[in-house]
């Protein structure tokens, strides 16, 4: 999702600005680290989301997303999420195969992966299954493609597409049974429409639910999440912010064939683009920056499949827990004002009761 890219260098002078790139990233002293609820878990303010991998926003060569994998850690990014309905395993399996061969040790990254939703390939249909039996095969299928021996992080993903009461009655249990085995440390909850949450949360037992992924409601054109923040805080949950880009409604390439956004919101985040894009500027770049400054988020999930956005993000990420970033505020006061009229509005996802 994310469509940043580095300053361009001229081919001369291409070593010497990696160089001096590399000296500014020592010299900041890298990315921190925050605990993630009452996990015990530490993640870093900005994550590796790995959709991209699956082709979602475009073809991806593997070689290419291996190394951005590889330089989000060397950058100090400790946190790589995924799911099996991304290309339908294939970014499962890619992020596995970088995995293996990563230049930290395993014990000082976290890990995430999903159940409960398959498919999302060019030619496989999206499905979902949270029945107790396929989400614990669903566990050892992800271990085998990631080529771990545990997860750190267990979603339920898109919960809003099933029965709540099953994801409560049958989906958690399995997956507490599995986590009793030590194949999972933690598990979690993920979907879009944020009433579900609060269901869930208040029924579960206590602690059986430590983390939380809302993706596309922390953004230039809605922050709805924050209104959950209080509630999440209160019951020691953790929460991962996920697409700062919505989906690629906020970037200059626009929506992906499928996303699932009403035309008034596209329109209007189009309208947005390319009001960045006529003064030179990048709302992708813009999106970043105004979801990475807001550190009452403790880790924000950004798609990026080369080195190059890798760098730039992290760039961004270090800027905002140093105070230092670089943010052009007429800029972002005239896209919010464009915006305005689709502010926190969303689209319906999942089961009409969800919503």
């Amino acid at each position: 999702m994310g469509l940043l890219t580095m300053d361009r260098v001229h081919s001369g002078g291409k070593k010497q600005g990696r160089q001096e790139a590399d000296n500014w990233f020592v010299k900041m002293a890298g990315l921190g680290m925050w605990e993630l609820g009452l996990t015990g878990l530490k993640v870093t303010s900005i994550g590796y989301g790995s959709s991209p991998l699956g082709n979602a926003y475009g073809y991806v060569a593997e070689e290419d997303a291996i190394a951005s994998v590889h330089e989000a850690a060397r950058l100090g990014i400790k946190y790589f999420d995924v799911a099996p309905s991304y290309g339908d395993t294939l970014a499962e399996t890619v992020l596995g195969k970088a995995l293996k061969t990563m230049p930290i040790p395993r014990e000082s990254y976290v890990v995430s992966t999903k159940c409960g939703r398959y498919g999302g390939g060019a030619t496989t249909e999206i499905s979902f299954d949270f029945s107790a039996e396929r989400v614990t095969r669903s566990v050892d299928e992800s271990l085998a493609r990631l080529k771990l021996d545990y997860l750190d992080i267990i979603f339920c993903h898109d919960i809003e597409f099933a029965s709540l009461d099953q994801i409560l009655n049958e989906t958690i249990p399995a997956l507490q049974a599995v986590k009793e085995s030590g194949k999972v440390r933690h598990i979690g909850i993920s979907g879009l429409p944020l009433k579900i949450f609060r269901y869930v949360l208040d029924r579960a037992p206590e602690g059986a639910v430590e983390v939380v992924l809302s993706y596309a409601h922390h953004s230039l054109n809605d922050t709805s999440l924050l209104e959950l923040l209080p509630y999440l805080k209160s019951k020691g949950v953790g929460l991962i912010n996920a697409s700062p880009l919505s989906l690629g409604l906020l970037t200059e390439k626009g929506t992906p064939h499928w996303h699932p956004a009403p035309l008034e919101i596209k329109t209007i985040c189009a309208q947005a683009a390319k009001a960045c894009k006529e003064q030179g500027k990048s709302i992708a770049k813009l999106a970043v920056q105004y979801a990475l400054r807001n550190r009452n988020l403790i880790t924000t999930l950004i798609g990026m499949p080369s080195v190059a956005e890798v760098r730039e993000n992290v760039r961004i990420a270090i800027e905002a827990e140093h105070g230092t970033l670089d943010i052009d505020e007429e800029l972002l006061q005239q896209v919010e004002q464009i915006l305005q009229p689709v502010k926190n509005k969303t689209w319906p996802s999942g089961l009409l009761e969800n919503n």
